[in-house]
Parts: structure tokens; C-alpha cells; sequence
């Protein structure tokens, strides 16, 4: 029998090979073109919709299989700038979590966790959170779920302005390199 934390585990790891099935069916069988190809503006809805779910560990994966399908049947630049104004929408409902609730309560984790004060006080200095900022960029904008990038950006108690123009700017780019990466195949 499997205790309630190997449950979560086991149900998290079906619900990601089950999102990353149906983003190959989703590539092989062209369904998400020929639904969201239809018009140029289902194109662009499909962009930003397809943007928002581009930040879940769970959905990641079709996403980006059909935010690369709509960057090789449209225009590049347009997929990426409504993907990534999509993702910033879904990076911000994580970052209002983390930032308000859970980067408190990892904050004071860390601090009681003995031997890793130190980590702690590294986060909240004010001359380490540009590195904390750029490694969180870098992070968004890979293809790897935004989760782990807007934790780190919500510890270091970003303002929202700043978090949304690092969100838009390395989703966006990271879109633009997946629409690269689709029209090279």
C-alpha cells in the first residue's frame, strides 16, 4: 500500500506522461493546426492560451508541442510575443502564490533547518538577487516548468513589475527558441 506522499508522487508522474503523450499525438496527427490554424486570429488566441499553459509541469509538454506547430505554420515573432504574454499571465498566478505564502514559509524552513541559515540570508541579500534573477530568467525561459524559476524569484521578494517583464522577456525568448527548434525539424 502506498502512503499519501507516494500516491501524490505516482499521480504527478501519471498526470506528466500523460501530458507528454498527448503532445505527441498532438504533433504526429497535426490536430492543433488544423483546429488552431484555421484563421490567423485562432492562431493568435492559440498562442496566448497555449503561452499559459507553456509554465506547468503538467501541461509543459503540449504546450510546447503546440507552440512550436503554430511557430512553423504562422509567423515566428507573433507566436513567441502572445506566447510569452500568455505565460507571463500563468507565471503571475504561481508568483501572487509564492511570493505572498510559500517563499515565506520556505524562508522560515531554511532558517530553522540548521546549517542552511546561510542560503537564506544569501536569497534575501539585495547584492545576490540579480543572480537569483538571471538564473530564474534562464530557467523560464528553458523548456523545464517555470515552478522551480518563480519560486526563487518570489524568495527573493521581487517586485511584481520587475517579475512581470522577466517573465515575458525569457518566455518569450524561450517560445522563440521552441519555434526555431520546430521549423529546423
Amino acid at each position: 500500500m502506498l502512503t499519501p506522499r507516494q500516491q501524490m508522487i505516482f499521480w504527478d508522474a501519471a498526470i506528466i506522461a500523460v501530458s507528454v503523450g498527448v503532445a505527441v499525438i498532438l504533433v504526429r496527427t497535426d490536430v492543433l493546426i488544423s483546429i488552431l490554424g484555421r484563421t490567423h486570429e485562432l492562431a493568435l488566441l492559440g498562442s496566448f492560451i497555449a503561452g499559459m499553459f507553456f509554465t506547468s509541469t503538467f501541461t509543459v509538454a503540449p504546450a510546447t508541442a503546440t507552440l512550436g506547430e503554430l511557430a512553423r505554420a504562422g509567423s515566428l515573432l507573433e507566436v513567441a510575443a502572445l506566447g510569452g504574454l500568455g505565460a507571463m499571465v500563468g507565471d503571475m498566478v504561481i508568483f501572487r502564490f509564492v511570493r505572498d505564502r510559500l517563499s515565506d514559509h520556505l524562508m522560515e524552513y531554511l532558517k530553522l533547518a540548521g546549517g542552511t541559515e546561510r542560503l537564506a540570508e544569501l536569497l534575501m541579500r539585495k547584492s545576490t538577487r540579480w543572480f537569483s534573477w538571471i538564473l530564474g530568467g534562464l530557467l523560464i525561459a528553458s523548456p523545464l516548468p517555470d515552478e522551480l524559476a518563480v519560486t526563487l524569484l518570489g524568495a527573493s521578494k521581487m517586485k511584481t513589475g520587475y517579475f512581470m517583464l522577466i517573465s515575458f522577456a525569457f518566455n518569450a525568448l524561450g517560445i522563440l527558441l521552441v519555434g526555431l527548434a520546430a521549423r529546423a525539424l
